[in-house]
């Protein structure tokens, strides 16, 4: 089912402003909160589409891709949505505490007392210019905690749990202030609710230990120094068999000797002697697929002119044909001459001079 326009769904124009996208989310977010509407999943579904278009028009990186390529831009950086409603928690819970701030428990420690889903874990991957160029299937290796597995992930002795005693289990802890009741998370549980009767000895409480685990992942053709990839579900486990978080990966692309990449075009420099320059010449120059590409060059180019090779460059991630490779000459004077070169080119100056 194709995906609908983001900011159709936000009810906003194409140029609205970032304090006009949060304010259009707010009010959608306060009607369409699933603790407003209980058992509707039209509302849930809204809900998220709803969340996953302001995930994209807040992030000024991923509004342009989106202005630029639509959907498909977006999928070609591994962006696939916000996932379930406890991801919309996850992503927004700052968000959440903004809006609705936690008055009568509304927002409040749901999803917290039981099962909640793991946290994001972040990393990088290196590539060499041809893998951001054409793709690559990748390892990389994380380390993150784990529920700890004597405890199963309760941070208590043989999971044995207790009442906690300074919310009396609700997770929440209730304030007045004046005619408002505000509610804040037991600082003693956590908001779980429970606390331990005794400390698992082998996490020493914390209901996790830290693993290390190789993940294998496909790098799309066309990614780009700085861009980031989400692996679904791929991120740390969650606590007592909650859903796992996400695992984002950040390109970082190795230096090239033979070429500056601009966008979708790579610059490569050929250095030309005076003669070549002067009189012209065919020249072979370096390519991505290691084809080495022939051009010729005219007589009396200058240096800082261009040439280009059409379709050379590096492929567009929404597949829409390649850049191009772009060759900048640069002309090379000689520091050393010989004798005989310098009588050669002091003839060449008074042939100069002479207009012969």
């Amino acid at each position: 089912m194709a995906k609908p326009d983001y900011y159709e769904v936000l009810c906003v124009d194409r140029s609205a402003s970032a304090t006009e996208i949060k304010k259009a989310y707010r009010r959608l977010a306060l009607e369409l909160h699933p603790d407003r509407n209980p058992g509707n999943p039209e509302a849930e579904e809204r809900f998220k589409i709803a969340s996953e278009a302001y995930s994209v028009l807040s992030d000024a990186e991923k509004r342009e891709t989106y202005d630029r390529y639509g959907h498909d831009g977006l999928r070609g950086r591994g962006f696939e949505g916000v996932g379930d409603i406890s991801d919309v928690f996850s992503h927004f819970q700052d968000l959440f505490g903004e809006f609705f701030g936690g008055f009568g428990g509304f927002g409040g420690s749901r999803a917290r007392r039981g099962p909640t889903r793991g946290a994001d874990v972040r990393a990088s991957v290196r590539l060499t210019l041809e893998e951001a160029a054409f793709g690559a299937k990748k390892d990389i290796t994380i380390v993150h905690p784990v529920p700890c597995g004597p405890c199963d992930g309760t941070g208590a002795e043989g999971g044995k749990l207790e009442t906690c005693p300074a919310c009396g289990g609700r997770g929440q802890v209730a304030h007045s202030r004046g005619a408002f009741v505000l509610s804040t998370t037991c600082a003693r549980c956590a908001g779980r609710g429970s606390t331990a009767a005794r400390a698992c000895p082998e996490c020493e409480g914390r209901g996790s230990v830290h693993a290390e685990r190789k993940v294998s992942m496909t790098v799309p053709a066309g990614v780009d120094e700085g861009q980031t990839m989400r692996l679904t579900g791929q991120g740390q486990p969650g606590r007592m068999r909650g859903p796992p978080g996400h695992l984002y990966v950040t390109v970082e692309v190795e230096p090239d000797p033979r070429f500056h990449r601009d966008g979708c075009d790579i610059l490569h420099e050929l250095h030309l002697s005076f003669p070549q320059a002067a009189l012209g010449t065919e020249l072979q120059v370096p390519t991505l697929s290691d084809e080495p590409e022939t051009i010729r060059i005219p007589a009396g180019v200058q240096p800082g002119d261009t040439m280009v090779v059409e379709g050379a460059g590096i492929p567009r991630l929404d597949g829409r044909g390649r850049g191009n490779l772009v060759v900048v000459l640069q002309v090379d004077v000689p520091k050393d001459l010989s004798s005989r070169a310098r009588e050669l080119l002091e003839e060449l100056e008074r042939t100069f001079e002479e207009g012969v």
